[in-house]
């Protein structure tokens, strides 16, 4: 003889504590009508579904749902790479707050974990020979990939490209990127 099907007593365990917390909805979307909630009264019935050993329940996955969150994973991951460069390249604190939410404290603590040397103060502006070289490199990348000034994700990626070629701190490229579309020279 076999014993109680595990599912079953998932799935009770799940109802109850939904009772519990008044969550009556979540009952009804398991399944479960007016009738079986008021046996879920009763321990005696309760006892009953929970030791069954047939399955009186099935699961049935919802693959879309499945493989939104299993993107998400990647995505995380994906997020974590880009913020560890951008740190490497001497992004600032506020990018890294305004593109990804992480707090001053956060952005302190990555840069502990990446042995990178605590920042005092903002980065020198441009050299003349330095904005010079950042424009030759940029204004072709920006037509070449038909970037649109307002769509920050592909601004990003071209200033840490940028910043890896040039060798300058991603924060002042940003910068100089920002003034020259807000002047209208881009």
């Amino acid at each position: 003889m076999s014993g109680p099907h595990p599912l079953n007593q998932a799935v009770i365990a799940q109802a109850l504590h939904d009772l519990r917390n008044g969550q009556l909805r979540r009952c009804k979307a398991m399944g479960f009508g007016e009738e079986e909630l008021d046996a879920l009264k009763h321990p005696a019935l309760v006892s009953v579904l929970i030791n069954a050993s047939v399955s009186w329940c099935k699961v049935q996955v919802n693959r879309e749902v499945l493989k939104h969150l299993l993107r998400q994973v990647e995505d995380v991951e994906q997020e974590i790479l880009t913020i560890d460069r951008m740190l490497r390249l001497g992004a600032s604190t506020d990018m890294i707050s305004r593109f990804y939410g992480l707090t001053h404290q956060e952005v302190a603590l990555r840069r502990d974990v990446l042995g990178l040397p605590k920042r005092k103060g903002r980065h020198p502006v441009l050299s003349e020979e330095q904005e010079m070289a950042l424009w030759q490199r940029w204004q072709p990348a920006i037509k070449a990939r038909e970037i649109d000034f307002d769509d920050d994700a592909a601004m990003l990626d071209l200033a840490m490209e940028l910043a890896e070629a040039l060798s300058l701190p991603m924060s002042v490229i940003w910068a100089t990127i920002r003034s020259w579309i807000d002047q209208g020279l881009a």
